[in-house]
């Protein structure tokens, strides 16, 4: 390794060599600056260095190695964002922070676990990195935050999937969707794009998109839910106080109305559900909101807590 640079080796020169080296500095800074801090060694070779110029800069602490070919400048990672950023550099070109490492950058999740977790297209691993390979990552799957390449919210969501129960799922859903990262619409785009991915069948039950039941078969298939669990023999479609409401136990006077965020979740569908609620409620009849969801996967609860409605409002003996 050559010497360090210092007036005596240098004669003349040493000035030029040390205005051209602070310039170097101070456009690696500026660099680093955009990704939290770390650069790459293709980076720092585009800005003018050689092998033996970073060695250098390695050796007297301008610079730490973090992963091959990725470096901090000034001082090792701090934060976990600063070694998410190495891990994404150290992975190449076309590489995103992804699963359970992504969840944590969109604050999803607020433990950062170790290996940190990078999506690749290609066949790259770099040690001390959780590499994944994927063959459907689309362009409109990766995005930046915080100067890190990363996977959508959408996409995260559906890569997380199969670690989580129905539902820490559905809690998982709900966070995002209340999050200034994700929209039902960009939720229901990524469904569109990647209908295989475990996740998108899930998301889509949730937020009432297309492959959901219709609201018909809902309607259809509520009385037999009835029959099976000994529940009484509703009227579906009945008329109260102006309305046509799903399903009318009339003994009981108890509606239930059969929701799904298709049909129920715009702004004027909200209101217009609430103002029948009331009205319906000022003429002595309950309403009992249900989703096909909870319908569908826990049947005998529903049964029960319908059973235990309507046994509240049957009519007393005289």
């Amino acid at each position: 390794m050559p010497p360090p640079p210092t007036p005596e080796n240098l004669g003349r020169n040493y000035d030029y060599f040390r205005v051209s080296s602070q310039a170097i500095d101070r456009a690696i800074a500026g660099v680093a600056a955009r990704q939290q801090g770390c650069i790459t060694r293709q980076q720092l070779l585009g800005l003018g260095l050689d092998d033996a110029a970073i060695a250098y800069r390695v050796k007297i602490g301008r610079l730490y190695r973090v992963f091959r070919g990725v470096y901090s400048v000034g001082r090792p990672p701090g934060s976990p964002q600063e070694w998410a950023s190495a891990a994404v550099l150290a992975c190449g070109a076309g590489a995103a922070l992804s699963f359970g490492s992504a969840m944590a950058l969109w604050g999803y999740w607020r433990q950062w676990d170790r290996p940190y977790e990078v999506t690749v297209v290609g066949d790259r691993r770099t040690s001390g990195i959780r590499v994944h390979r994927s063959t459907t990552l689309h362009r409109r799957d990766v995005t930046t935050q915080l100067g890190i390449r990363v996977t959508t919210p959408a996409r995260t969501i559906f890569d997380i999937s199969p670690r989580l129960t129905d539902k820490a799922f559905k809690r998982t859903v709900s966070n995002a969707l209340h999050s200034p990262w994700l929209t039902e619409d960009q939720l229901a785009e990524a469904v569109v794009l990647h209908p295989i991915l475990p996740g998108a069948k899930r998301a889509a039950a949730l937020v009432g998109l297309p492959g959901t039941p219709t609201r018909s078969a809902w309607e259809d298939d509520f009385p037999t839910f009835c029959a099976r669990h000994g529940l009484p023999t509703p009227v579906m479609g009945a008329r109260v106080c102006g309305y046509i409401v799903d399903a009318l136990f009339m003994a009981e006077r108890v509606i239930v109305e059969l929701d799904s965020r298709e049909y129920h979740m715009n702004a004027i569908a909200f209101e217009t559900d609430r103002e029948r609620d009331a009205e319906t409620l000022a003429h002595g009849f309950v309403t009992l909101r249900m989703t096909w969801e909870r319908m569908g996967q826990r049947p005998h609860r529903e049964a029960k807590r319908l059973g235990a409605i309507l046994a509240a409002h049957a009519p007393r003996a005289a």
